[in-house]
């Protein structure tokens, strides 16, 4: 089966060794996405902003492997204030209201930069 990995240029990248997203056949896997354009944190305190700019990044990454929003079947968001809930839901239900993909809310302790307030994956199959 034919493997493409798609990159996005983050500084991570080849220091851990990952890809923004993988599709294998017709499944496609995105990253932990997170608020950082470069260096910058876009909507620092503000998880409705972050969580509206991670879902933007992750629909780029899905076009560029041939996916779309439509074909999302999961998401997976951990936030480290599970307190801010509400933001982070009313984003992802702007992005995914009519495809209602399953999705989990994890608290966690950190994530990888001081500021970042949630971090999303996302799983997408492609009708074949």
């Amino acid at each position: 089966m034919n493997r493409q990995n798609i990159a996005s240029g983050a500084v991570w990248e080849d220091i851990v060794g990952y890809s923004r997203a993988v599709r294998v056949g017709n499944v496609v896997e995105v990253a932990g996405t997170t608020a950082m354009d470069g260096a910058e944190i876009i909507g620092p305190d503000n998880a409705y902003e972050q969580t509206k700019f991670i879902l933007t990044k992750i629909e780029k990454a899905l076009h560029e492997a041939g996916a779309n929003l439509t074909n999302v079947v999961r998401t997976r968001m951990f936030v480290v204030d599970i307190s801010n809930w509400e933001e982070i839901g009313r984003a992802h239900g702007e992005f995914f209201k009519n495809i209602k993909p399953v999705t989990s809310m994890l608290e966690v302790k950190a994530l990888i930069q001081p500021g970042l307030l949630i971090e999303i994956e996302a799983t997408a199959i492609i009708p074949e």
